[in-house]
């Protein structure tokens, strides 16, 4: 996820690979893929310093023609163990950043400040049997690091990945990843042929006609979602969930999740349901 936290004021960047020799807090791009028109991942080089929990994100950018640095926060969608670095971004022709970062090619250097923080962490939850992952677009990204690191499921029997988006091309970062996933040879031998009944996908889109429609808080709200994947209701005692989108969708699934009687929590404050703080703009 792309979180709108700007740093310094927009200002046109220069050529990562020009400004290689002298950019600070380098990383060096591994890899880019590009999923559809609006749509891109990346992998960077890890600091050998960084440490962080799955969820968590970082400060990317690139340097502006002035010399400040251009940065927003972007969620580590790569698992803690990973030796190196995913994001996952939309692309915005007009955005200060990202109108740059989305021409990135395997060998240029982005900025990357190496301090994770962030709400969508494990330890903000108190322990229950089934997690809920809610999200739109590139909201998925904090959970695609989740989905990958096995102390997900050694703290809860199922987790459960709602992704919502526009169109069901916007869908295949997070279809992909977790079809792999199902198949994952160490998760698989960690936790057996089940494990893929573990880890339940329940894609829709709002604008295309797909198999799954609908809003995840209309589909949360009407039961359809339950109903769908044979699943009790959510309650407080079995349930918790993170949640992350825009603005206005985690205003609304607060809501949604605090009528089936969840509270939300902190880092200081573990509770049933946590909310990304930070919310992804359009103007990056």
């Amino acid at each position: 996820m792309t979180l709108d936290i700007p740093v310094a004021d927009a200002a046109p960047q220069t050529d990562p690979q020009t400004a290689s020799k002298t950019l600070p807090d380098a990383q060096t791009v591994t890899a880019v893929n590009h999923w559809t028109d609006s749509l891109f991942s990346f992998r960077v080089t890890r600091p050998a310093s960084l440490r962080f929990r799955s969820g968590e994100f970082v400060m990317i950018g690139l340097p502006g023609d002035n010399g400040k640095p251009l940065l927003r926060a972007y969620s580590i969608a790569s698992p803690n163990w990973d030796e190196e670095l995913e994001f996952y971004s939309i692309k915005v022709p007009d955005g200060p950043l990202t109108s740059k970062l989305q021409h990135i090619q395997p060998g240029d250097q982005i900025i990357l400040r190496p301090k994770p923080v962030g709400t969508l962490v494990l330890d903000a939850l108190l322990p229950g049997k089934r997690l809920w992952f809610l999200a739109t677009g590139t909201g998925i990204a904090p959970f695609a690091s989740l989905m990958r690191d096995p102390e997900t499921y050694e703290r809860y029997e199922q987790v459960i990945m709602m992704h919502t988006c526009r169109t069901a091309d916007e869908l295949t970062y997070g279809r992909d990843l977790v079809e792999n996933l199902k198949h994952d040879p160490l998760l698989g031998e960690i936790y057996g042929e089940d494990f893929a009944n573990r880890l339940v996908y329940y894609p829709t889109t709002t604008r295309e006609d797909s198999p799954r429609m609908g809003r995840i808080t209309d589909n949360l709200t009407s039961g359809k979602v339950f109903a769908d994947l044979g699943l009790p209701p959510i309650s407080p005692t079995a349930d918790r969930a993170m949640v992350c989108g825009s603005l206005a969708f985690n205003v609304d699934v607060k809501a949604v999740l605090e009528g089936f009687g969840l509270r939300e929590g902190a880092n200081s404050e573990p509770r049933e349901f946590v909310v990304e703080k930070a919310f992804v703009g359009d103007g990056v």
